[in-house]
Formats: structure tokens, sequence, C-alpha cells
């Protein structure tokens, strides 16, 4: 496995400076902080807020500011418009509208809220004691929410009504231990999902009680889930208040309400309709408020990005494909029929081989102009397969998703070319594109389940992808699904195609998910880390299949990988990719025996499967420090932060030049010198004073000796 990061040096300071920061930051301001940003996070939400702080504090301060108290009548401005002393108009009563509105503004909100703490409060605790105290208790609990939910919840409220009055808190209250029924059922199987959790077995095992898990674990997963439904009965309660005062169950008169305020505008509704207007236009845009908040505050803060793009990146995303369609006349719907050369790799920019991709100066950047990919130029010839390697942050996934067009959202290609087929598909619309996804080009992704659907069997899910991109009948749909488990070396195809993805191993959902990208039958395969998530023996069989269906259809693959022993054992070319560039590009033997960059060397000195016994060093080396952020990249040799053999020529901006074995290229200005000179990348992290060597054993039973090594 090759290093991400190398441990920083005893005297480095970051490292501690970090800690200090991290452990000096209340876990209570985080949330905070993470909870104002999400309510802020959209303009609905910010509305929302504004709208529900301003009917507080004008209904807490109506006695101070409202022109008219509530019981107040002017019989000379009867069922009246707005108008300057009455700027909502008056009701049947000449009472003013404004006035009522807002002085009964905090009552309802405030009522409303008994029944979220009730009904969200008796839900969420019932649910976590059902999911910790075990099958027994969670019966008991289910059958009594049961029973709840059974009651005719209207008939119930109108009872207690008739029995005690209206007395709103109450009845409200009643009504939230009536809707906990409902919450329960609702937090009860993410709870029993958040109790499965390996993180939780883990504390079981530190010793912390049921109570303990369930408040310090449980709780904050179903945080997303209880402000949701919050939202969603504090509307829920507003619409119920003000029906009840619709039907005469409100306040006693003559106390205002927006219900009854309602009911006597109903009354008027067509000789006099825009009474109607203003409170129910209050009562509407509450509950608008209400839900844009619980939106805003529903969304998990490490939720990641959806694949799907909003319209806003759609746009940015377009704008970026018309760009590169305006800088190169080789549009994604026109055929290519230049013979141009890229300046600097002398490489042909423009090719119309069959099923032959070429990727030249691609360029990758957010929306911010910030670049995740520099550049990057290569050639993937039919029946080949293509390598990138690299550290992770170095750009290869990014460059393997534009190929697609399946960059994240907010992310685009922002230049150069990506040909395929006679079409640049650098500057083909998403339209465009999914005549070829499947079809042309397809995708193993890293982790199985993201392409398999778990409410569906593996036979649903091959079928329907084979009859999308093939068109064919039922019949010979199923017998080519049959054939590609087969192909892809299911033994048991028939059973298999009857069992949900759920219920195979890890290696079988990886044959399926290949199987699912050859339905299409195409001619260029993406293979995104295929094997990284397999155990040793599967990855061996899963690179053995792909080296068969390589060699049997004649179709090309791109391989994202860390393992430089796939890429010898798999691949005819490589390149080497750091901080976002290629910086060696070749044949597979060519570069891993006879590397030119510095980059290279030190990943393959690294990687312990690349030496055998003989020649296996007493320690393997590393590279200090770490792949430098997007927008930290210099404008001169990206690596020579990390590089032994850095000096004055390398801050430079470095071309990719040829590396003297054939058609390879390197971006290292001291690429001949260090080939010349037949340099190794040597382990530094350690003093030369600090290395140990075994001294020969002493007696049989006897300890070994260790010496250190004498500096000089």
């Amino acid at each position: 496995m090759i290093p991400n990061v190398a441990p920083a040096p005893a005297d480095s300071p970051e490292p501690a400076a970090a800690a200090t920061i991290v452990s000096g930051t209340p876990r209570r301001t985080t949330a905070r902080r993470f909870s104002a940003a999400r309510l802020f996070s959209t303009p609905a939400s910010i509305a929302g807020v504004i709208w529900l702080a301003a009917m507080v504090v004008a209904s807490l301060t109506a006695k101070l500011w409202l022109p008219f108290k509530t019981e107040d009548q002017d019989f000379t401005a009867v069922l009246s418009g707005p108008s300057a002393a009455h700027w909502l108009g008056t009701d049947e009563l000449g009472r003013d509208l404004l006035s009522r509105i807002f002085s009964s503004a905090a009552g309802t909100l405030g009522t409303s809220m008994i029944t979220v703490i009730v009904a969200v409060g008796l839900g969420t605790l019932l649910a976590m004691l059902a999911a910790a105290a075990g099958e027994r208790m969670e019966g008991i609990i289910s059958r009594v929410t049961e029973i709840m939910m059974s009651l005719p919840g209207t008939v119930i409220i109108l009872a207690v009504i008739g029995a005690v009055g209206t007395n709103i808190p109450m009845v409200m209250a009643i009504l939230g231990v009536l809707i906990s029924a409902g919450i329960y059922r609702v937090m009860l199987g993410q709870a029993k999902s958040l109790q499965s959790q390996l993180y939780v077995d883990a504390a079981k095992v530190d010793g912390v009680s049921s109570a303990g898990i369930s408040l310090r674990h449980i709780l904050p997963g179903l945080t997303n889930t209880i402000v949701v439904q919050s939202a969603l009965i504090f509307a829920v309660g507003m619409l119920i208040q003000a029906g009840l005062a619709f039907i005469g169950f409100g306040p006693p008169l003559p106390q205002p309400s927006w219900g009854g305020m309602i009911q006597g505008a109903s009354q008027h509704v067509y000789d006099t309709p825009w009474l109607m207007v203003p409170t129910g236009a209050v009562l509407a845009l509450t509950v608008l408020a209400a839900n844009a908040i619980g939106n805003a505050l529903g969304k998990a803060p490490n939720a990641a990005a959806s694949h799907l793009p909003s319209a806003a990146a759609r746009r940015q995303r377009a704008k970026a494909v018309a760009a590169i369609a305006a800088a190169d006349p080789i549009t994604a719907a026109d055929p290519i029929t230049a013979a141009d050369t890229v300046p600097g790799d002398g490489a042909p920019a423009h090719s119309t081989a069959a099923n032959r991709l070429s990727v030249r100066n691609l360029s990758v950047g957010v929306d911010d102009s910030v670049r995740l990919v520099t550049d990057v130029s290569f050639d993937v010839e039919p029946g080949t397969v293509l390598g990138l390697v690299g550290e992770s942050g170095c750009g290869k996934t990014m460059t393997a998703l534009s190929l697609l067009g399946l960059l994240p959202s907010g992310v685009s290609v922002t230049g150069g070319q990506i040909l395929w087929n006679g079409r640049n598909l650098a500057a083909a619309t998403d339209k465009s594109m999914e005549s070829i996804r499947g079809r042309e080009i397809a995708l193993i992704s890293q982790e199985p389940m993201r392409a398999l659907d778990p409410m569906f069997t593996v036979g649903y899910q091959l079928t329907a992808t084979i009859r999308r991109l093939r068109r064919t009948g039922k019949a010979e749909t199923k017998a080519e699904a049959l054939s590609l488990l087969e192909k892809v070396g299911i033994v048991d195809a028939g059973r298999i195609l009857r069992t949900y993805p759920h219920q195979i191993s890890g290696g079988m959902a990886q044959r399926v998910a290949i199987a699912l990208a050859l339905a299409g039958r195409p001619r260029l395969l993406v293979a995104d880390e295929p094997t990284t998530a397999l155990d040793v023996t599967v990855q061996a069989e899963i690179l053995s299949l792909l080296r068969s269906l390589v060699k049997d259809t004649g179709m090309s693959v791109v391989m994202v990988t860390h393992d430089l022993g796939v890429v010898a054992d798999l691949c005819d070319q490589v390149a080497v990719m750091y901080a976002g560039q290629v910086v060696e590009n070749g044949r597979t033997d060519s570069i891993l025996d006879n590397p030119h960059h510095p980059y290279t060397l030190a990943l393959l000195a690294a990687d312990p499967h690349v030496n055998d016994a003989a020649a296996m060093p007493e320690r393997l080396a590393t590279i200090e420090g770490q792949v430098p952020q997007p927008k930290d990249w210099p404008d001169t040799c990206r690596f020579a932060a990390r590089c032994q053999f850095a000096g004055s020529a390398c801050l430079v901006p470095i071309p990719l030049l040829p590396s003297g074995t054939g058609d390879g290229v390197v971006r290292c200005v001291k690429a001949d010198e260090l080939a010349v000179e037949g340099l190794d990348w040597i382990a530094t992290d350690i003093p030369t004073s600090r290395v140990l060597h075994l001294a020969p054993a002493g007696p049989a039973g006897a300890a070994p000796r260790t010496t250190e090594k004498d500096p000089t």
C-alpha cells in the first residue's frame, strides 16, 4: 500500500498545534456553529427565522405598539378594508385585524410548541427505550402505541373539551400524546439501526451503560429526524388549533385566536372577501416558515454531496461545456477530422481511431476556479489497460469520473479534450452523454453496493439494465443476464439472479457489478479501485476476470489504483499522477523497471511487493509530508517540497518531456541525470544513528543482541 502521509518529524510543532486547536474547541460551540450555519444556509430558512422571530417579538410587545386593543370597536368602520387607521381592515364588530392577529400570535405559537414537545419527546423516549431494552420491551411498547394509534383522536379531544372546557394547553398536550405513537414508529427503526452500529458495540465493551449509549450515541443520530418531525408537528398543531377555534372550541370570547378570526371571516366570504386574507395569509406563512426551518436544520452536516447536481450546478456545468465547445471547434456532436498536435507533448490531438480514448490537456475544477486536475494527457488504445496511480488527493478519481461526465456537483471540466469515437466528451452535454454511459463507456466503482440497490433482486436490476441499454425482449434479456453472470465467473447464475445484494458476499457483489457494467457491451471500462475493498484471494480472482474480459472482448480499461502490484499484473500503460498532474507516463514495464521521476522512484521504494527477497532493503522508504491541497499547488514543480533531489532548477514550471524510454514522458528536469547516475529513493525518516542492526544470536535460547550504527 502506498503511504499517504509520512510521520511528522519529532521537532515539528504543527501536529501539537493542531491537536491544541481541536481539543480546545468545546463540542457545544462546534454544535452551535454547525446549527447556525445550517439554519441560515438557504434564503427560505433565513426568511422563516425572520418571520417567526418577528411574530413572537411583535406579539410579546403588542401592548407597547399596537394602535388598538383587541376588544376596541369602531362602528364607523365595520368590515372595512385596509386604511390609514386600520392597516389590515376591521372585522364584523369593527375590531382592528392587525391588533387581533399579532396579539394572539404568541399564544398560538406557544400552545403549538406544547404539542411538539410532548409528541416528539415522548415518541423519541419510547423509541430509544424499546431499541435498547430488547424485544420483550419493544413488543410491549409497540402494542401500546398501536392501541393509541387506533383511538379516534378527534373524539377524544372533543370529549376532553366537554369535560374540562376549552383549556387549550391541556388539549394540545393530549394531542401530543396521541401523535407520539406515530413518532415512535418513525424513530424506532432508526434507533434500532443505530443500536447495531459497530461504535455502539465498542461503547458496550468500554463499559458504557445503556442509558449512556442512548444519550451519547443514539440520540445524536436521531437529531435530524427529530428536527424535521418537530417542524411538521408544529405546523400540524397550529392547523388543528385553528380548526378547533373555527368550530367554536377555541379560547373563550372575546379573546382573539386565528381560527376564530377565520371562522368569523368565513361568514362574510361573499360580501367582504378581504376579511379572510390577513389571518389566512399569516397562518399560511407561519406554517411555511416552520417547514423551511425544519428543512434547513434537517440536513446532516456530514452528509456526502449528492451526485445529482442542483439547478445552479447544472447551469454552471452548462456554461463550462459551452466555453469548452467555443474554444474547440470539435464539439461533442461533430466528427473529428483534424490531425493537429498538442504543443509540448508531441501526441496527436485528434484521432479518428475507433474505440481509442485520447485525453488532451484535461483540467477539472470547482466553481470557485480552484483546479483539481491540471493539463492531464494520455492515450488508451483499444484492447489495452491504462493504470492511474498516485497517492490519495492526486486527482485520479476526478480524472476517471470526467470521462463519463459523472463529476460531483460543483465540479466540472474547465479545459482540454476527451476524445472518444469522433466526439469531444469534455464539450458534451448531459443529455448527449446519456447515449455514451453504459453503452460505450461503463464504470466499476470501488464499492459494489453503490451499483446495487438493496431493494431489488440481482436479476431485476440486471435485466432492467439490459432492456434499457439493448432494447431486447423478455426471454432474450433473461438469457443475456444468465450469460453475463457466467461470463464474470458466477457458477450458480440462476440462484444469484433471485437473491438480493445483501445476501451475497463482497466478491460476488463485485462480480455482479462488473456484469452490470458489461450489460451495454461497452468498449471502455473505467474501474475506480475495484479490488480495494476485497480480500487478497478475491482480488486475484477479479483481476484475472478483468484480464480475461480485455483479452476476449477487446475492450480497453482505465484502472484507478494504489496498488503497484495490480499495475504490474494488469496494465499495459501507466500514468503516475501527483497533485493533479501526470508526472510520468509510459509503458508499464519501462516505468516499473526504469522510473525517471523521483515520485515514481519513491512509490516503488515504499512498496514491499516490488522487491524480491534478495533485494529487500532493511527499511522501506517513505515520502515525508503529504500531497498539498489544490489551493496550495505551486506554479513550479509540485513535488519539489517533498523531493530528495530537488534543487534550484526545479523552481520553474516543468512541462512533460520525453523520458528516453520509447514513447514515455516525464515531468522532471533531472530525469536524465537520475537515470544516468542510477540514484534510488532512500529512507530518511529516521536518523542514521538510530538504525539498529541485529547481531548474531548467542547460545541457544539467548535473545539476539542489537548494536547502533555509527553515524560516522
